[in-house]
């Protein structure tokens, strides 16, 4: 009988803030960063996953791993497969660490990255990308990985497998045409806060000829600045082109909706974390009162609870799953469910280190086996660090490239992780930063 025999986690920095890439109203000079996991079997199977932070509190989302461990090492595999549901709430219900969250924060994401690595697993020993794998299971075995318990009043687990049986017909022709198109990208690589006016029309218009759906642009920190720099990015890919904008928390509600209607004539498609993503009525306001510019958020948001009441609410016009904020791909199988059921579009927030490898998959599974369109969703990219993967993303004239490689996408190039593991790597112990600045 194979057992797990280790879940490794180590902590993996990348000095993005030299360049400022990654900067935003909240996160002026963020450390692209993963707690980066490895389980392994008894006999020699590995899986990979990863759960992403900006820097300093990575060593927390280690910890949290580490504190997970215990719970894992020692299973019989086959019966972890068996039962990923039941696996996914072995690591985010025991009964001590729970109280840690319940179902958010570090332990929580510390849960998404062992959950990770356990589908990662599960695909490299199927031979499959993990899209393939979620899209060839009996809609009856994707409904039994969601925990009901408080998503009854929204989502029932009949409704969820009616979902599943009517798009179960048609899943091959869907699949031939990711294989032969791919998926539809946007870019936010034009859109850092500290990237200059030069630089923010450069990449614009390169983004343009790349083939891209849509740009976007961070905003929040200087009023004048974002109308600037709107104004340009417009001018740079003319009218008839989308640009979100993202204030990634900046923003109280009635100070979101004033800074908007600023924005407003240079037609921003969406606006994205306008304030806090765990004010559901504020969210709901703010689509009210900026109509018909949407509403999207979901890269904070910490569980499937908080997409159910954001949907009730009719807070978002989209909803942006994240691979690692909340406990991995089991619970984004959930709120791909949600979401299908209330008819929201799903834009996967994909702008941190290794989140572009992982969830593409949850987009092209979702197009194939739950939503069944394309229209009017796209999977986020960023254009830093997938150098540092084993199979990282191919974009081609602006599209995601379905992966055809076995697993989710996470593993990391061990050479990358000797140089960049932090604090010892020597991409740290050379630098001329002080060890206090990080």
């Amino acid at each position: 009988m194979t057992f797990i025999s280790e879940v490794e986690a180590v902590d993996v920095r990348f000095p993005t803030s030299r360049e400022l890439d990654g900067s935003d109203a909240m996160n002026p000079e963020p450390d692209y960063s993963a707690a980066y996991v490895t389980i392994r079997t008894s006999d020699g199977q590995e899986g990979y996953g990863l759960t992403f932070t900006v820097g300093r509190g990575n060593d927390l989302q280690v910890a949290a791993v580490k504190a997970l461990a215990p719970l894992v090492v020692g299973l019989p595999l086959d019966d972890v497969l068996a039962d990923l549901g039941g696996f996914s709430k072995r690591l985010t219900g025991d009964s001590q660490l729970r109280w840690l969250g319940p179902h958010k924060g570090v332990i929580h994401m510390g849960a998404a990255a062992v959950v990770n690595a356990m589908w990662d697993l599960y695909a490299r020993k199927e031979g499959k990308p993990l899209w393939r794998l979620l899209a060839e299971m009996p809609p009856e075995k994707l409904v039994e990985l969601i925990d009901f318990r408080y998503l009854r009043d929204a989502l029932t687990p009949e409704e969820a497998l009616q979902i599943l049986q009517r798009a179960e017909p048609e899943r091959w022709p869907r699949e031939r045409f990711l294989l032969q198109r791919g998926y539809p990208a946007y870019t936010t690589t034009p859109g850092w806060l500290g990237y200059t006016d030069e630089k923010l029309v450069r990449l614009s218009k390169q983004a343009v000829a790349e083939g891209f759906g849509m740009i976007k642009l961070k905003v929040g920190a200087d009023l004048d600045a974002d109308v600037r720099r709107l104004r340009l990015a417009r001018e740079a890919v003319g009218s008839d082109f989308r640009i979100a904008v993202d204030a990634n928390q900046a923003w109280g509600v009635d100070e979101a909706i004033g800074w908007l209607t600023a924005l407003a004539p240079y037609e921003p498609y969406w606006i994205e974390e306008p304030t806090s993503p765990d004010d559901v009525l504020g969210h709901t306001t703010i689509r009210a009162a900026v109509a018909p510019m949407k509403v999207a958020t979901g890269e904070h948001v910490h569980n499937q609870v908080m997409f159910k009441q954001l949907l009730q609410a009719g807070a978002v016009d989209v909803v942006q799953i994240d691979a690692s904020r909340v406990a991995g791909v089991t619970e984004n199988v959930a709120i791909l469910l949600l979401a299908a059921k209330y008819g929201v579009p799903v834009c996967p927030h994909a702008g941190g280190v290794g989140l572009c490898e992982m969830v593409q998959h949850l987009a092209m599974f979702d197009y194939i086996a739950v939503s069944r369109t394309m229209e009017d969703r796209m999977i986020e990219y960023v254009d830093h660090l997938h150098e540092h993967f084993v199979d990282p993303v191919v974009i081609r004239d602006g599209r995601y490239t379905a992966p055809t490689a076995p697993g989710i996408g996470a593993r990391i190039h061990p050479e990358s992780i000797a140089a960049y593991r932090y604090p010892d790597g020597p991409q740290w112990t050379i630098s001329i930063r002080s060890p206090e600045e990080f």
